[in-house]
């Protein structure tokens, strides 16, 4: 994940002290402190964000508290007499208009189409080289039935909303669409120029049982300067940077939704409104690859049901709120799974020729004001570490510590309104970063999770910097040793933390076991993996449980009783402390791979 590291010496000292060896990768683990609003003097300009604080609440719930849909979403539903349509026919480099409707809403020059009222336009044919206009300042929906309309831009947008009340793209029951923007733009700089293939600065909804084909050449695929509902289709898109964007809102509540991205996959990033800046997936069938963050909300994303598949990401979800309550959620990612964090405000920078870039993505960057970092206690015996600290101030390099960790083990402060909650559905995450990562809290209440975390000692299957609590569900959670946590012991239902006595290879078969010799959770490794977590309404507090790997026992530990290994925080021990698992140590084989060994 995305975070700062700590700066100053005294902090990188304590932290030695407190560790022994700590790599930057396991600082990478831990989350990021709030932020402030602050200037340069230079024309940057950040500003402070506030979050709401939706821990353990349902996706259903957060929604409810969000800036509503339901009007861009009635469109989908909306109905109209066919004999009212106005039939737009394009033809190469050129287009014509049904002879009734000739001069009244649309007009055609050259190859560019402009529609100026609202009123329902049926499009077909292909424009080699051209561009649906809508520019509307009446009010009424301004609806566009793409019945095998094929359209492409070498100068811009391929249908470019500039003004309209609200815009329905509707396609066409078994018809074929395609819509593909120009590499560059002639108008980048203009009020509310277009930087998609289909773009709207209104309310749009796409709806139909029709197919959708978006390339994106320049940036994104589909963008909606305000909110965006997709209700229905058959839509693709292949964008260079992000998909589909909805900058108040993007809601998908069906369709099958098939989308690359060099950027983003899904995106919403208003962060002007605490109340807007989200992500809805509410039904469909969603698949992602992208570039960057699979489903990135600047608020919230929530999840009540669907399917969302990401296939490739380096975040998987990620937002401030995250609240899975419904559907089936299968993320796999090289950064975190999902991750729970609250974002700066996008950058307004003045350039020299007075052009204003806003175009980072968010998160927290790299600098951070003294009050924004969590400064480590010192160690119990007062004691400084001895030696000197390395003199170019990097870290040292190694194995993250082995100690003892429970929940809430980030060195970084907790982010206030950053929150991960999980009441329903299921989730299955592959991370070679944290697999389920939140800067404020975890509350699992329902649901059934697993998580396929790191190989790597600096993160950790499970990672929450102000800990994670479980009432319900099931989660079972494999990965590294190293940065290894648990739930919190004020949990109310039973949650056990097993460590194996040697590095677990892919394909190993392996089991949590009871002391009645049943399997209460099993999984198939694929991936190395020494860590177990497991919770399920089987596990009983104070109850020992087994670890089998292919039939042979390789570990044991008492349900409640923190993991062997991790960073340590709220009921664990400190970094690089023991535990009754026994004290770890670090060893490299002459290949130079780091393992772990655990002596009594």
């Amino acid at each position: 994940m995305r975070i700062p590291r700590p700066q100053t010496l005294w902090t990188r000292t304590v932290a030695l002290a407190a560790a022994g060896s700590l790599t930057v990768g396991a600082l990478a683990a831990c989350s990021a402190g709030s932020t402030t609003a602050a200037s340069d003097g230079s024309g940057t300009t950040t500003a402070q964000v506030s979050a709401t604080d939706n821990s353990g609440r349902s996706a259903q719930d957060v929604l409810a508290e969000n800036l509503s849909s339901e009007d861009t979403a009635a469109l989908a539903d909306a109905t109209w007499d066919t004999a009212d349509e106005v039939a737009v026919t394009l033809d190469g480099d050129s287009a014509s208009v049904s002879a009734a409707a000739s001069g009244d809403g649309v007009t055609v020059d050259g190859s560019t189409v402009t529609i100026t009222e609202p009123g329902t336009y049926r499009v077909s044919g292909t424009l080699d080289d051209g561009q649906v206009v809508v520019d509307s300042s009446a009010d009424g929906v301004v609806r566009l039935v793409l019945d095998g309309a094929d359209v492409t831009s070498s100068t811009g947008a391929a249908i470019d909303v500039r003004d309209a009340d609200q815009v329905s793209v509707v396609l066409a029951d078994g018809s074929t669409n395609r819509l593909e923007d120009a590499a560059e733009y002639a108008d980048t700089t203009s009020d509310n120029a277009a930087n998609a293939a289909l773009y709207s600065t209104a309310d749009l909804a796409v709806s139909g049982g029709g197919a959708l084909d978006v390339v994106g050449n320049a940036n994104d695929g589909i963008t909606g300067k305000d909110g965006l509902v997709i209700a229905s289709g058959t839509v693709t898109v292949d964008a260079a940077d992000d998909a589909i964007r909805g900058k108040d809102y993007l809601v998908v509540s069906g369709g099958t939704i098939d989308v690359t991205a060099g950027g983003d996959g899904l995106k919403s990033d208003a962060d002007d409104d605490v109340t807007a800046g989200y992500v809805a997936l509410t039904g469909g069938d969603v698949t992602v690859e992208a570039g960057s963050d699979g489903v990135q909300g600047f608020t919230d994303v929530a999840i009540t049901d669907g399917t969302l598949t990401v296939t490739g990401s380096e975040e998987g979800v990620e937002a401030a709120t995250i609240a899975v309550s419904g559907g089936d959620t299968d993320i796999t990612s090289t950064d975190d799974g999902l991750n729970a964090t609250v974002k700066e405000a996008e950058d307004d920078t003045t350039t020299e020729d007075g052009a204003t870039d806003d175009t980072t993505d968010g998160t927290t960057d790299d600098t951070t004001t003294e009050d924004q970092q969590a400064q480590p206690e010192p160690p119990a015996d007062g004691e400084m570490p001895t030696g000197e600290p390395p003199a170019d101030g990097e870290m040292p390099q190694g194995e993250a510590p082995q100690g003892g960790g429970g929940g809430g083990g980030g060195m970084d402060a907790v982010q206030e309104g950053a929150s991960l909650t999980i009441t329903g559905g299921t989730l299955h995450v592959d991370a070679e970063g944290d697999g389920l990562d939140s800067n404020g809290v975890t509350v699992v209440s329902g649901g059934d999770v697993v998580v396929e975390g790191p190989t790597n000692g600096g993160n950790g299957a499970l990672d929450s910097a102000g800990g994670s609590t479980v009432s319900g569900g099931t989660v079972l959670a494999v990965g590294s040793a190293g940065m290894a946590e648990a739930f919190d012991e004020d949990s109310t239902q039973g949650w056990v933390a097993l460590t194996a006595d040697a590095t677990l290879e892919a394909g190993t078969e392996v089991a949590v076991v009871d002391a009645d010799g049943t399997e209460v959770a099993t999984i198939t490794l694929s991936k190395t993996a020494q860590s177990v977590v497991y919770t399920g309404p089987e596990i009983t507090d104070g109850d020992t449980y087994t670890l089998i790997a292919d039939g042979d026992e390789v570990g044991t530990a008492t349900a409640g009783e923190e993991p062997a290994g991790g960073m340590g925080g709220p009921g664990g021990a400190a970094p690089g402390g023991s535990t009754d698992q026994g004290a770890q140590s670090d060893q490299t084989d002459e290949g130079g791979q780091s393992s772990s060994t655990t002596t009594s």
